[in-house]
């Protein structure tokens, strides 16, 4: 039968919300995952109807014209195309609503999340959890190529990851498109398989996982393939399993109803959400409901409906016989599971303002042909005039009109109803009248048959407690009840309170009780109930939080309500032990037995409730029978919070009952079996009385401890000590355990037989003997529950506290650990902390010593017996405080400590690094004894997974400087760095902090994003290089020198993003200052470049790798001066790092050592050497880190031949020295008017004096009047020609010689005439000059030089407007002297081979000296 599916969040809430988020969210998922399993069917008849409500007719021609063939044609073919688009359009359009729908219920669904845990009051999340399944998997049976969907609920904080495994392997969705889907969603992990295969049998499991601990659920998926249809099994089938019952199923409650609020005329449901394993469609599980312990049955006004995980009831329209107790009842394998919440029905808006309310409860007795008994119950009047009568209706079943059967209206709660016609059926309603006029009508009774019974008294039944019926005569009911004696008001939860009151002395047919409220400071009551409440304990809900109440209580019968009672002190709403949880109530209490009994009273204790409802009980009441009148009476109106109570007024020789309720702060529980009969008598016994409450802890294969408590009668003198028997199971051969009693009152008991049950009584003793034996204890079996774990001790890793500790085998959601020492419940006591999570238990010493020895034990409440002991021993607790100690001192350990660094813009990074911090490290800055913060100007913070802790400085000024310090504490480990930035340490830091400031700054416009460099080509060429950046077409670039523009040949590029300056033949000479400056419209930015000290050192260096890399080897050249070793390279000046050695000896500079070189090579010259120079030489170039070493072995017959050559050479060199020659002082052309006089002078030298010769016309002149010839002094030659005339004219030249060679020098003589133009000179061609082999006679031999040739200097240059053309008559050698290198680079000159003579100029050489121009 197909359910009509709400979606939860239209569902009308009227109850409050009293839940954590775990509970709501697991609600909500419950739900879904019912409405999931309906939803195929009713998506598929949305579908069709909105298929249906979407057609259209088929779209026409219209004849608007008349068409061609072909235009008709194209005309369907486009018609045929929009019609498929239309098509396309509404499936696309049916798709979106569907959509839509579902994002609707979506979006309501994270609302009503959002609505929630805004109204949670406390949030218990962030207490650190590990993982726990709410909600397990479950196994699953499907059919091939259908899809199957595992699902679970787990907690735990901080929130768990959920991994996902097939037969222990991890499923990976990516890897397997299509295959599986992974959901997590409102803390519901789920697992899809889509189109199941054989292969995906397998068991599935959920890891999940946090920083404390792993859980794991795990479920058999079971896919089966139909026998013989392969291919053709339907989606919807299920696999046929063996029958199953209702009664065999596990049923697991989870969202269930609470108390609720309607009001008549309303509808309502309670929902209770489950999960049912296995959850078979066609066999849901058997449920039951009750309202005030009575079975209601389905019915138009009691909707009913169980699968689909939920069991509900719907009560369409609400009316006061609707208020009560609801109890879910669903059967499953282990018994029955149940849930109870009230309903409170509220009064409907009255016809008329003041009329009171619908009477309720309308029934017929004493039924008879002609007429019946109608009775009902009368509403409450709080505020409202007093109720003056009552109408009764009747109406004939099948009619629809009422028909008022009485004129006046009667007092009274019953109607005698006549003219009834035998056999037809009637249906009867009650309405109250007062003086503001007549209620709304009640709900009308069952329907009610008129026939004869006269078998049947005109009696009145009346059902008392809903147990007995009660017959009373007519004549027996005078009058309302009296009032109800003391109410009594208790707290119960954060939105109820709890009232109880003493019965009225003069009951006379009690219905029951209204109770009425007031707010503390009003004047206006409220009902509390709206359906008189049998009983004299009462729950009143929906009170506001906080606010302070008032009740009273009024008692109802027949005849109406009685007085008000007293009101009860005022009462403040507050929980009473827990706040925003759902506690249910306990079960009920059970062995009750006596302990004493003086003849007036009697002493009873009993044992506490299986289940406590997940609340500690703080309450229990009892109720006492005459075993021979058996009307039960409430002992106690004030709650009883121990489990033992002297019952006082009783009558001596009676035997009474007693039956008992707990409560706690969800309500009182159920009542307890009615104990034994009890006889009152005085006990006179000497022997104590029996011990009671036996209890068992440590059950486990062959031992237990059984525990008790004292007698309350002790007899005739005190109790000494116990024994114990125990007995097996089932037989009454007891055993003593103990031949000497124990003073204490627990005892361990040993050699027990695993899987034997046995069952124990304790007798005490005294000096007079040996008391009852207690009631006997409850079978226990002498067996371990499967996982059962011992107390743990040990020390906290974390905060190094001692501890012992117990991990529950199993737990229930209102299971409580109860931690004892020596057997005595330690309670709230400052030497312990006891803590809870999850299955494990924790009892924590504060401040441990030897006060703590002893034994220690925990028993786990709600459960089948977990529990367990430990002893603690000296030796072990001083062994656990070494390892606390060293645990509770603990540092954070840094990687770095406290430091800085300087970041671009200028900010100042303060940070140091710990090896590892956890997610709650807190930390503060310190700067100069203030606290810093993070704000404007500097920010700080971390990161745990790198252990960084910073704060950035944002403007680092000179206030900054002083002593920095973070002071870290993660846990209990704490650890602090400091970093003293002051004096130059800190102006190096704002030095620096400035610079990146200025360089953020300079970066914005054009700039260099590399300063000037040097590096040195391979042709030793140094080049001062740079690289620029955010520079356009427009961007000017400069190089200077001293701060004097250069500008090279290149003109640079700085598009290119980089810019050179060449500095070929580099030497001291080019050290300085130099300058790039980059600038245009953006900006300008500079780069310096000193070329001097270590820069100019390095630079030199540079060369110096280049230059020895290429070095020759050392050749060796012969000079007049002496022997000169020569190594050529790429490039040489004399700042190169170079050693001349002899024999290892390093050699300086001298005048017998000469070291110098020209730019293609370094030479070393030996002057006028000798015998003791010969040897080995070496030259060592070093670039910084290499040496790059050549030589030459200048000894043997290499010695020799350069010897010789440097004799000849210097021979060679003397005789050019001291040759005549002409020093200077001749012109080259004289132009001459006549009659003037000509004087040509010059100064001549000569080593001897050389003779001096003048010609005219190649002529030779002698001395005459006209023309004189003087030599003065052998250095003043001279001709002096007087009054010259035109035919003085011609060529002069005047030959200068000795016996070394001469010079000769020509002049061109021009006379002209007075008057005349000057005639334009005319050079004469210069003559060969007479080489040193002309017989010339000299005045004296020449003998052989031995002294030393003196060093050739540069000659001395006459003035060049006096300087004559050298005759190349005589062979001038080169001067040693290298001449400055000019800018342009000369080739390399080629390496002679070792046999070459000294490059000895040629004789035919032209003189070194300079032409004249």
């Amino acid at each position: 039968m197909a359910s009509k599916v709400i979606p939860w969040y239209k569902k009308k809430h009227v109850s409050q919300v009293k839940t954590d988020y775990a509970y709501q969210h697991t609600r909500h998922v419950v739900q879904q995952h019912a409405e999931r399993k309906s939803s195929s069917k009713f998506a598929s008849q949305v579908q069709a109807q909105a298929t249906e409500a979407m057609a259209e007719p088929a779209y026409t021609i219209p004849a608007f014209r008349q068409r061609t063939a072909e235009e008709t044609e194209e005309y369907q073919r486009v018609t045929t195309n929009v019609g498929k688009g239309l098509a396309v359009i509404q499936e696309e359009l049916h798709r979106m609503r569907i959509a839509t729908k579902a994002q609707v219920e979506s979006i309501a669904i994270k609302n009503e999340v959002r609505d929630l845990m805004a109204k949670k009051v406390a949030v218990l999340d962030d207490i650190p959890k590990m993982p726990d399944f709410l909600v397990a998997l479950r196994p699953h049976t499907v059919w091939e190529k259908t899809p199957v969907k595992l699902f679970c609920t787990v907690e735990g904080h901080p929130r768990p990851i959920v991994k996902w495994y097939k037969g222990g392997v991890p499923i990976d969705p990516p890897n397997t498109p299509g295959k599986y889907k992974i959901e997590s969603k409102y803390g519901v992990h789920s697992l899809i398989i889509s189109r199941c295969v054989v292969s995906d049998t397998a068991e599935y499991s959920a890891v999940a996982t946090n920083q404390h601990g792993t859980a794991t659920s795990k479920a058999k998926v079971t896919v089966k393939r139909p026998s013989g249809v392969a291919e053709s099994c339907q989606l919807d089938l299920v696999p046929h399993l063996t029958e199953i019952h209702p009664s065999k199923l596990e049923v697991t409650l989870l969202d269930k109803f609470r108390v609720s609020f309607g009001v008549e005329g309303s509808s309502i449901k309670l929902l209770c959400t489950m999960v049912v394993v296995p959850d078979l469609p066609n066999v849901p599980p058997l449920a039951q409901w009750y309202r005030d312990d009575k079975l209601l049955k389905p019915s138009k006004l009691a909707e009913m409906s169980v699968g689909g995980g939920a069991a509900s009831l719907t009560l369409p329209h609400l009316a006061k016989d609707d208020e009560g107790l609801y109890t879910l009842r669903i059967f499953t394998k282990d018994g029955t599971t149940e849930h109870s919440a009230y309903l409170f029905v509220s009064d409907a808006a009255p016809s008329a303002a003041g009329a009171p309310g619908a009477p309720m409860s309308v029934k017929a007795y004493d039924i008879n042909s002609d007429y019946v008994l109608v009775a009902w119950k009368p509403p409450n009047t709080v505020n409202e005039a007093a109720i003056t009568g009552y109408f009764v209706d009747r109406r004939e079943s099948g009619a629809d009109t009422w028909v008022q059967c009485n004129d006046a209206p009667v007092k009274v709660c019953k109607y005698p109803v006549h003219g009834l016609s035998m056999g037809h059926s009637y249906h009867f309603r009650v309405r109250a009248v007062n003086s503001a006029g007549i209620s709304r009508p009640s709900r009308a009774s069952d329907k009610v048959m008129a026939i004869d019974a006269a078998e049947n008294e005109r009696l009145q039944v009346i059902k008392i407690e809903g147990k007995y019926d009660i017959v009373i005569k007519d004549d027996e009911l005078e009058g309302t009840p009296s009032a109800p004696g003391q109410v009594v008001a208790t707290r119960n939860t954060k939105s109820s309170v709890f009232v109880q009151w003493e019965p009225p002395k003069h009951l006379k047919s009690l219905m029951g009780y209204y109770i009425d409220g007031r707010a503390v400071g009003s004047k206006e009551w409220f009902p509390c109930n709206h359906k008189p409440f049998r009983h004299n304990r009462f729950v009143v809900h929906g009170l506001i939080p906080g606010e302070s109440y008032v009740f009273r209580v009024q008692a109802v019968n027949l005849f109406g309500l009685s007085d008000e009672s007293q009101e009860s002190s005022p009462i403040a709403v507050e929980p009473a032990l827990g706040k925003g949880v759902d506690y249910a109530t306990p079960s009920a209490p059970y062995g009750i037995t006596i302990l004493s009994s003086d003849g007036s009273s009697m002493t009873v204790a009993w044992k506490s409730p299986k289940h406590c409802g997940g609340s500690k009980i703080n309450a229990y009441y009892i109720d006492k029978c005459d075993a021979d009148t058996l009307v039960w009476k409430e002992v106690n109106v004030s709650a009883i919070t121990e489990r033992i109570c002297t019952v006082d007024n009783l009558t001596e020789g009676t035997f009474y009952e007693f039956r008992i309720q707990a409560g706690n702060m969800a309500g009182v529980g159920l009542k307890s079996a009615p104990s034994e009969p009890m006889k009152c008598e005085a006990w006179t016994m000497e022997e104590p009385g029996p011990a009671y409450d036996l209890s068992f802890s440590e059950v486990r294969g062959d031992s237990l401890v059984i525990l008790w408590k004292a007698p309350v009668y002790t007899g005739a003198s005190a109790v000494t000590g116990y024994l114990v028997d125990m007995a097996k199971k089932s037989s009454s051969e007891f055993v003593t355990l103990n031949q000497e009693a124990v003073s204490h009152r627990y005892l361990q008991v040993t050699g027990l037989k695993e899987g034997e049950s046995y069952v124990f009584r304790v007798r005490a003793v005294n000096a007079n003997g040996v008391g009852k034996p207690s009631q006997l204890s409850e079978p226990v079996c002498a067996k371990a529950l499967p996982g059962t774990k011992e107390i743990v001790a040990g020390v906290d890793e974390e905060t190094g506290d001692i501890f012992l500790s117990l991990e529950a085998c199993e737990i229930s959601e209102t299971s409580k650990f109860v931690w004892s020492k020596n057997y005595k419940p330690i309670g709230d006591c400052p030497r312990v902390a006891m803590t809870t999570k999850g299955r494990t238990s924790r009892l924590t010493f504060t401040n441990p010593d030897k006060e703590d020895l002893g034994r220690y034990s925990v028993v786990v409440t709600d459960t089948e017996g977990v529990s367990a002991s430990h002893t603690l021993t000296e030796d072990a607790l001083n062994t656990m405080l070494e390892l606390s100690y060293a645990i509770r001192h603990p540092v954070v350990p840094l990687k770095h400590g406290l430091n800085y660094e300087v970041l671009e813009k200028g900010h100042v990074r303060f940070w140091l690094q710990a090896v590892k911090l956890s997610p709650s490290v807190s930390y503060r800055f310190i700067a100069n004894d203030k606290e810093v913060t993070s704000g404007e100007g500097q920010k700080i913070s971390h990161d745990v997974a790198s252990g960084v802790i910073q704060m950035t400085v944002e403007h680092f000024t000179r206030a900054n400087e002083g002593t920095y310090t973070v002071q870290i504490n993660d846990g209990k480990a704490k650890t602090q760095s400091s970093l003293v930035l002051v004096g130059d340490v800190f102006k190096a830091a704002l030095k620096e902090a400035e610079f990146q400031r200025k360089e953020h700054i300079r970066k914005q416009g054009p700039h260099f994003s590399e300063y000037l460099y040097f590096t040195v080509t391979e042709d030793c060429t140094v080049m001062l290089a740079c690289k620029v950046a955010n520079v356009k077409k427009e961007t000017a670039f400069h190089w200077y020198k001293e701060d004097d523009e250069i500008v090279p040949e290149a003109p640079p590029n700085v598009m290119s993003g980089a810019c050179a300056l060449p500095l070929p033949m580099f030497s001291r000479k080019d050290q300085g200052v130099y300058k790039a400056v980059l600038s245009d419209d953006r900006g300008k930015d500079t780069s310096v470049f000193d070329i001097s000290g270590q820069v100019f050192d390095d630079i030199i260096n540079g060369i110096a790798r280049i230059a020895g890399a290429s070095a020759s080897d050392l050749v060796m050249q012969c000079t007049p001066e002496g022997i000169r070793l020569q190594c050529y390279m790429s490039y040489y000046t004399e700042e190169l790092k170079t050693v001349w050695k002899h024999k290892e000896s390093k050699i300086a500079s001298s005048e017998k050592m000469r070291i110098g070189g020209t730019a293609e090579m370094a030479w070393m010259q030996i002057c006028d050497p000798s015998d003791k120079e010969k040897g080995h030489y070496s030259i060592e170039i070093s670039d910084g880190v290499t040496t790059h070493t050549r030589t030459f072995d200048l000894s043997g017959q290499a010695y020799t031949d350069a010897y010789e050559e440097y004799l000849r050479l210097k021979a060679a060199a003397f005789a050019e020295k001291n040759r005549g020659r002409v020093v200077g002082g001749l012109p080259d052309v004289v132009t001459i008017m006549e009659e003037k006089s000509l004087s040509l002078t010059c100064t001549v030298w000569g080593e001897p004096t050389p003779e001096v010769t003048w010609f005219k016309n190649e002529q030779e002149v002698s001395s005459t009047e006209h023309t004189k010839v003087m030599f003065d002094g052998g250095k003043f030659a001279s001709l002096v020609i007087n009054k010259v005339t035109p035919e003085d004219s011609g060529k002069y030249s005047i030959n200068v010689r000795n016996k070394y060679g001469g010079e000769f020098v020509e002049i061109t003589v021009s006379v002209y005439k007075h008057g005349e133009k000057i005639p334009e000179p005319k050079l004469g061609q210069p003559r060969a000059a007479v080489p040193a082999s002309t017989p010339v006679p000299p005045k004296s031999p020449a003998p052989p030089s031995k002294t030393p040739t003196p060093t050739p200097s540069k000659p001395q240059t006459p003035l060049q407007s006096m300087r004559s053309p050298t005759p190349a008559s005589t062979p001038v050698p080169k001067s040693p002297t290298p001449t400055p290198k000019s800018p342009t680079p000369t080739p390399k000159s080629p390496t002679p081979s070792r046999s070459v003579k000294s490059p000895t100029p040629p004789r035919f050489m032209k003189s070194p000296t300079p032409p004249r121009k």
